[in-house]
């Protein structure tokens, strides 16, 4: 047995030892000998609170264009991610305003923790402003994020949890009334405008049966509860959270990896290389339940500006994730500046846009990125007209400390041998195609 296989036994990750242990030796090639059964929320019809949702969800008579609605921007069919191939979709009211942010996947969701620094507290807990969790992050060592030992960087004194790439909303129920009303968005226009839309949907029926008749009166209530049915509609909805990727499967024993996908998922998970399971992780938990391949934390990792991106013309204009400029509460620490949610890495291949910015359009060219930006940074960050590499192009240059130079496989210099070859590249896009959902397991 080689020294990689040793590590991976020593560290407990016996999914990722029996993969390794299944190329060595082939008496099982491609099975998981080491299978879990996994936990999956039992499948139950749908509510009439969360039906209502679903209502909802579809209505694109609430944007002002009348041509998008959640579903626009979340399609069912691309795992509730985004239909196009551009880096941001389009709304308002002509469909011709670019959206802030490259959009999220909504699947995997439920079981995301409310926004917090550090890891988020019991309800019994004393409670701590973010501001004095921020100051006692700031004197607190921080572990180094490898794949082998996440139980470390778990607890981390660092942003984590919430919904958008900058966690400004907690629930589902919170999340959903931003893009209504962004003008970038469905442009709902306002909370009364909605209200009235809502009165007027062939479905407002539901409302009074629900809640009763003078639900009406109250046009801030009749919004608030149409997003709590859409939450519900998430949480209920066994599309949002299916876990049936060839992965799962093969977790379950059910499935078997190729040769390429098995040594994608030793990569994936080898800190010499490319350290992915380090914010990714995608060991099960203690008690089986399926691994969401985030650990929730957030992450500087300094990726190029896009100039595909209008608001980018402006040289002066930075999104900085965390510190704003779409949430302001914790503006003033600044050491979280640049700063963005760690998604899930669950269907991801079936996305054409990668990072908060969408700058990256491939799985390959997310890779290289991680692969050459300290070692060769030429390959990912454009020249400036003095010709010198303009290396963190989207960051105020006073924010280029928080950029990530630790966790590997950031920690390489200038010159370095970069972690992955080109075959390693392909080996761990073969492994992240098995997090798909939709796996037929053969009878």
């Amino acid at each position: 047995m080689n020294g990689r296989t040793s590590w991976l036994l020593g560290a407990g990750l016996l999914c990722m030892a029996g993969a390794v242990a299944a190329v060595e030796t082939q008496t099982l090639p491609g099975t998981n000998p080491n299978p879990v059964q996994l936990r999956r929320a039992p499948v139950a019809p749908l509510s009439a609170m969360a039906q209502l949702g679903q209502k909802i969800f579809f209505d694109a008579s609430l944007s002002s264009s009348g041509a998008r609605s959640c579903a626009s921007c979340h399609s069912p069919d691309h795992a509730y991610g985004p239909p196009n191939d551009g880096p941001v979709m389009l709304g308002g009211p002509a469909l011709n305003r670019q959206g802030a942010r490259a959009v999220p996947g909504l699947t995997y969701l439920d079981r995301l923790p409310s926004f917090s620094i550090g890891p988020e507290k019991d309800d019994d807990d004393n409670v701590v402003s973010l501001a004095q969790m921020a100051t006692i992050g700031q004197q607190a060592a921080r572990a180094k994020k490898v794949a082998t030992a996440t139980s470390a960087s778990a607890v981390n004194i660092v942003p984590q949890g919430g919904l958008f790439w900058d966690g400004r909303a907690d629930t589902l129920q919170d999340q959903a009334i931003f893009p209504l009303l962004d003008p970038n968005e469905m442009d709902g226009g306002s909370i009364d405008v909605v209200a009235e839309k809502l009165q007027r949907a062939s479905y407002a029926q539901r409302f009074a049966e629900l809640f009763g008749a003078g639900i009406f009166q109250n046009r801030g209530l009749l919004v608030a509860e149409a997003m709590f049915a859409v939450a519900r509609y998430q949480i209920e909805e066994p599309s949002f959270h299916p876990y049936t990727s060839k992965y799962d499967y093969w977790l379950e024993g059910k499935a078997r990896l190729s040769e390429a996908e098995l040594r994608g998922l030793q990569l994936f998970n080898d800190p010499e290389k490319a350290n992915c399971g380090g914010c990714h992780t995608s060991a099960p938990t203690r008690d089986n339940l399926p691994p969401l391949f985030t650990d929730h934390q957030y992450e500087a990792l300094g990726a190029p500006r896009n100039a595909a991106l209008e608001r980018n013309r402006d040289r002066d204009y930075f999104d900085l994730g965390v510190c704003g400029p779409h949430r302001a509460d914790i503006a003033e620490q600044t050491q979280y500046c640049g700063m963005f949610a760690t998604p899930t890495l669950r269907n991801t291949a079936t996305r054409h846009a990668f990072f908060h910015n969408g700058v990256f359009h491939s799985l390959e060219q997310v890779l290289d990125f991680y692969n050459f930006r300290d070692t060769n940074p030429e390959k990912v960050f454009p020249r400036g007209a003095d010709g010198k590499v303009r290396k963190y192009d989207d960051l105020p240059e006073k924010y280029h400390a928080n950029v990530d130079v630790s966790d590997p496989p950031f920690e390489r210099h200038l010159g370095d041998i970069p972690a992955m070859t080109s075959q390693d590249e392909a080996d761990i896009i073969a492994f992240l195609k098995t997090l798909t959902d939709g796996y037929q397991v053969e009878p």
